[in-house]
């Protein structure tokens, strides 16, 4: 192993620690508070997303229906022979 030598810490200035703090708070109260307004959007939006999922639910299963019937008929037509 290699023994490296690093340079000594650097005495960072007051008022640029000071700043770094002020940013990183600052970051976080603002992430806070649109966190909390688009927590209250979603939770306005949910009922109503889970009324067109149950619609987009009920559709998709009557097409699948139709569909199956569909690939049944088409089945027994290539089943039956022709003359």
């Amino acid at each position: 192993m290699s023994s490296r030598v690093f340079a000594p810490a650097v005495d960072v200035s007051p008022f640029i620690r000071f700043s770094r703090w002020s940013l990183l708070f600052a970051g976080m109260a603002y992430g806070a508070f649109w966190n909390s307004r688009y927590t209250k959007r979603e939770a306005a939006l949910k009922p109503i997303m889970e009324k067109e999922k149950a619609e987009r639910d009920a559709f998709l299963a009557a097409e699948k229906i139709r569909k199956a019937k569909e690939e049944i008929a088409s089945l027994e037509a290539l089943s039956k022979p022709s003359k």
